[in-house]
């Protein structure tokens, strides 16, 4: 017992000191961040032919499963085909200047969070692919993970897509896992949508919260005061005594937010009935699929194997250089991350057990 309540202690101090380092970690990040949006951050375009991503793939696996004798002629032969291809790649340089090229799809990716923090690296891309895009021809894909949040930042995000459309170029969203809400808005801008079998979509809606805490200060003799010039500078507030005729004038905002995120839908989804879709509720993919919120039910993974086959499919991504803050911050979270999991994943299996 004496072992266990020492071990506790022990315990107790190297958690203590865990929770205290990922605190100041997440301090000097925020404050690195902060400086980070009031400066253009440098950066670079990092590009990937995922053709030969795919391709390296299936020989691995190829030549993993054949003979000495077969795993030899094959490297052999793929001399010969290397050999092929780079004379071919010479002969095309100084032929005719007309003569066809293939389409090139690129790809892009939006992580998305409540703020759409990545719109800035998707800002970047979208506007290097279009300096070198041939409209009608080659095509943009956007793999896109979003659950949806502010609804001016998600706003944006989707306007940056809305570029690539106005240019004439096809656009072509894939959703693996979520776009939702704000996520949806942005996929919505898309000529095609493409999502897995439970992918979630929909969440047409908008929502807003927030406490309120002036019984609390009421039974503390705090007052708490508001002064405005114009009568809808404030309508609800955290601290202060909220009115009906303000809560009123907040719910109106809101629906009038609602009124244009459906037209905003209904604009580039014609053939959605928006006054049955935009309620709120979410479907998954199958379900998606029969009321029209997406057009075909694949991965991301199936789709742009295929477009490998009719075209060059490259990978645009704008990486900024992070600081030693950021990256210790990152490594910390991705850490504590980990460490959370791992103990959730044991408590269920001891459970289970």
């Amino acid at each position: 017992m004496e072992f266990l309540i020492e071990y506790g202690l022990f315990l107790a101090k190297v958690v203590t000191f865990a929770v205290a380092a990922i605190i100041l970690v997440s301090i000097i990040f925020s404050v690195t961040q902060r400086d980070r949006e009031d400066h253009d951050g440098d950066g670079e375009l990092k590009i990937r032919k995922l053709n030969d991503q795919y391709r390296r793939l299936k020989e691995s696996i190829q030549s993993t499963l054949m003979s000495d004798a077969e795993h030899k002629a094959w490297l052999k032969h793929k001399k010969k085909e290397a050999k092929a291809e780079k004379k071919a790649a010479k002969n095309e340089k100084h032929s005719e200047p007309d003569k066809e090229a293939k389409p090139r799809i690129y790809v892009l990716d939006f992580d998305g969070d409540i703020k759409a923090s990545d719109t800035d690296t998707l800002r970047r891309a979208v506007s290097a692919v279009l300096s070198v895009a041939n409209p009608g021809k080659d095509e943009v894909v956007v793999r896109l993970e979003s659950g949806g949040g502010l609804v001016h930042a998600y706003g944006l995000a989707s306007a940056q897509l809305d570029r690539i459309r106005s240019k004439g170029v096809s656009l072509t969203a894939c959703v693996d896992k979520v776009a939702a809400s704000g996520g949806y808005m942005m996929a919505c801008v898309a000529d095609k949508i493409i999502a897995s079998p439970f992918a979630v979509l929909g969440s047409i809606g908008v929502v807003a919260q927030l406490p309120n805490f002036h019984r609390l200060l009421q039974k503390n003799s705090v007052d708490f005061e508001v002064l405005t010039a114009g009568e809808h500078k404030r309508t609800l507030t955290v601290f202060g005594e909220n009115t009906e005729k303000g809560r009123q004038k907040f719910l109106e905002d809101l629906e009038d937010t609602h009124v244009l995120f459906k037209e905003y839908v209904s604009e580039r989804r014609p053939s959605l009935d928006i006054q049955a879709i935009a309620t709120g509720d979410i479907w998954f993919g199958t379900r998606a699929l029969e009321v029209n919120l997406i057009d075909e039910i694949k991965t991301s993974d199936e789709y742009l194997i295929e477009a490998c086959e009719r075209g060059d499919v490259i990978s645009v991504t704008f990486q900024r250089k992070r600081t030693l803050p950021e990256k210790l911050g990152l490594a910390t979270s991705a850490a504590l991350e980990h460490t959370v999991w791992k103990v959730l994943s044991t408590f269920r299996n001891q459970k289970i057990q």
